[in-house]
This record gives C-alpha cells, structure tokens and sequence, in this order.
C-alpha cells in the first residue's frame, strides 16, 4: 500500500469511527467495511493507533467482533476502555458489551449521506 493510499484508508476508518454515535459501540471488522476496507479490521486497530489527538476520535467504542473490548484486562487501557463505555451508559461485564443491545446500526440514509467514499 502507497503511503497516499495508506493516508486515505486511515481517513475513511477515522471518518467511520468519528460517527458511533455515544452509547454504541463497532466492531473493528464492521468500522472496516464501512470504510470500504472489507477484511481489514486489524488495520483499523493500527489506523485508531496512529490517528492525530486532535481528532478526538471516540476509539473506546470499538470492540472485538465477539463484543469484548480488545485490550488485556485489568491494564490501564482496558480499564480506560471500561470507564468510557460505562459514562455513555454501556453496560460492560467483565471487559463484555452485548453487541444485540449496543451494536451501531447505521441506517441507510447515514450511510447514503454521510458516506463520502
């Protein structure tokens, strides 16, 4: 991957994340599809890695398909993870978020309109 092509895939995953709405969580396999990178969800993990501070990017809602948030539990960022969801009203059990009650469903005029790749 060029590093142009590189810059625009971290734009559409950074777009794509920018958009859970609070009280929702994405799995990082989903956030790829949207973005237009089907089969990429590690690459999502590596673009929320680099991704400027000032884009204040809302990264503590997305998880692991199998909703469980990434990180080793009971570390500083696992528990940050935690601490974040659970401000937005996320009930999280033992590093687990029920993807039926709190998985993002955009709908498809989101996806039509606010979309732009």
């Amino acid at each position: 991957m060029q590093i142009s092509s590189q810059t625009s895939a971290m734009s559409q995953i950074w777009h794509i994340v920018a958009m859970i709405p609070e009280g929702k969580v994405c799995s990082y396999g989903k956030v790829a599809d949207l973005a237009g990178l089907p089969g990429r969800a590690r690459y999502v993990s590596r673009a929320l890695k680099m991704a400027p501070g000032e884009l204040k990017l809302p990264w503590h809602r997305v998880i692991n398909s199998q909703g469980k948030i990434s990180f080793a539990e009971n570390t500083e960022p696992f528990i940050e993870q935690m601490q974040r969801l659970r401000s937005e009203n996320i009930v999280v059990n033992r590093g687990k978020i029920k993807m039926a009650e709190y998985e993002w469903q955009p709908d498809l005029a989101t996806l039509v309109l606010s979309i732009p790749f």
